[in-house]
């Protein structure tokens, strides 16, 4: 039945399904990987991007970020503090202020230390769909850097989402987020204690990461699981459950009755079907289509069948994940080129995709901060709205110009001689096809256009740069191939996944 997870027949696996599987489990790859893919074929290529863990991966060790940045202070320090402020000695004091602020100021460079290896890692990784994961996973439970203020615990948690990017939604993901230093901050549970309960991890943790707004919990609910979270705090970079500020009082949460804590607190939620339903719409939205009009029959049957894979897995996301991408319709043509892609996809698969150099990288993240997508800066825990969202009049223009840094080194305004001086070949493009007659060009126009949008071109897109590259001489050199690439890319088209 269409719009079930039922297996696409193997004989239709081809090269641009190869390429449209390479987008979505990933960030794009080039024709050669594409071909790669394809004559592996679905079963293969599907197992290649899923089951990763033999795939080599530019590891940073945990000494590589400072972690004592914004640690807190020792007893001798606090004492010496608290002594000058009972004394009076405001040059103390004033001391004490100004080194803190020099280790805030170092703490947000390396935020953006943080900010460009990760995206370094993006561009980089041999494993596409754990990167992909763990950004999704940092939109799920989206949590900020300007309210964490501790770079290092930025970084715990994207290794944390990294290392369960493919793992169990309840027992890793659920269970770990609720001990994870920067959520605690975040949402202010090291503020929840029995005298005074702060519903905020409650709240969020049943309306957007797990059941979803107004399904199948109550505000009584929600009250009663942050007493459960109570005492659920940190020290420096570990989780600490505090005995005496935990309520262990009975507490009714989903229509059961127990002196429950945090954790049963995750095991009660998870009896809800909701709990299953909502993360794969969420998973459906992000690697298959991103539903802007909304669910229509056959994609609400596609995400419940989903929801069911994953409750009688037990919440293992990898078999979700391989049905999806083994899925006929996860193929079919409404779902190609369907989603616009965020602006970390834009950037990091037109660099893997096209083979640009990566030039800047802290231009890179500029570029995407101005598109509204700015890695460890989600605009609010509900994370990115995405879709529609992404594109507007000014985010265009950067996209545009992004796309012109990346494949010629100019800068928006720059003279010439101000460009990035790295050679990009694109030669690689077409290597494969051969030929210069007129229809050898026409077919090589028509092939880039549908490698670079993902989908069958119009016929007067290809026209128009058939003409283009005829009025060059008609040969598909190095500069032609660029010219072309800055057309195609400024195409409304190239902005979809």
């Amino acid at each position: 039945m269409a719009g079930t997870l039922s297996k696409l027949d193997a004989r239709d696996f081809d090269y641009w399904k190869a390429q449209h599987l390479l987008n979505r489990a990933g960030f794009g790859g080039t024709p050669s990987q594409a071909r790669a893919l394809a004559e592996m074929g679905l079963d293969a290529a599907v197992d290649h991007l899923v089951d990763y863990g033999d795939a080599p991966t530019p590891d940073v060790r945990a000494d590589d970020f400072d972690r004592d940045i914004m640690r807190p202070l020792n007893e001798d320090e606090r004492m010496q503090v608290q002594s000058a402020r009972r004394m009076g000695n405001e040059a103390r004091v004033e001391q004490a202020r100004r080194e803190r602020q020099q280790r805030q100021a170092a703490d947000r460079r390396q935020m953006a230390e943080i900010q460009r290896w990760w995206l370094e890692r993006m561009i980089e990784t041999a494993r596409p769909l754990e990167e992909k994961m763990t950004l999704f996973w940092h939109g799920h439970f989206a949590t900020g850097y300007r309210a964490v203020e501790d770079s290092y615990h930025m970084f715990l948690q994207n290794q944390f989402f990294r290392a369960h990017a493919l793992g169990n939604f309840k027992d890793d993901l659920a269970h770990g987020i609720i001990r994870d230093p920067a959520m605690i901050v975040y949402l202010n549970n090291h503020q929840n204690r029995k005298q005074a309960p702060n519903e905020n991890l409650a709240r969020e943790f049943m309306e957007l990461f797990t059941l979803g707004e107004g399904n199948d919990y109550t505000e009584d609910d929600i009250k009663e699981g942050a007493r459960a979270l109570t005492g659920y705090t940190y020290d420096d970079d570990e989780f600490v459950f505090r005995p005496s500020q935990h309520d262990y009082g009975e507490k009714r949460i989903l229509g059961q009755t127990g002196t429950f804590d945090g954790s049963d607190f995750i095991e009660l939620i998870f009896t809800k079907r909701s709990a299953s339903e909502f993360l794969c719409l969420k998973l459906y939205r992000y690697l298959v289509n991103d539903l802007a009009d909304g669910p229509g029959s056959e994609a609400r049957r596609y995400i419940q069948e989903m929801g069911r894979l994953l409750r009688s897995n037990r919440y293992e996301v990898k078999p979700v994940l391989r049905a999806v991408f083994s899925s006929a319709h996860f193929y079919e043509a409404a779902n190609t080129a369907s989603q616009i892609k965020s602006p970390i996809q834009l950037v990091v698969q037109s660099i893997r995709s096209l083979r640009t150099p990566a030039r800047s990288l802290r231009t890179l993240v500029g570029a995407v901060e101005m598109m509204g997508q700015t890695p460890f800066y989600p605009p609010s825990v509900k994370g990115w709205d995405g879709g529609r969202s992404w594109i507007n009049t000014s985010t265009m223009f950067i996209r545009q110009n992004a796309l012109v840094y990346l494949l010629t080194g100019r800068r928006p305004g720059a003279y010439g001689w101000e460009a990035d001086g790295a050679h990009y070949d694109a030669t690689h493009l077409v290597e494969h096809l051969g030929g210069t007659s007129d229809k050898a060009i026409h077919d090589g126009v028509m092939y880039l256009l549908r490698f670079a949008l993902g989908t069958e071109p119009h016929p007067s897109r290809v026209e128009k740069l058939t003409r283009f590259v005829e009025d060059r001489g008609g040969r598909l050199d190095n500069d032609t191939l660029v010219g072309l690439l800055a057309l195609i890319t400024a195409m409304p088209e190239y902005q979809l996944c």
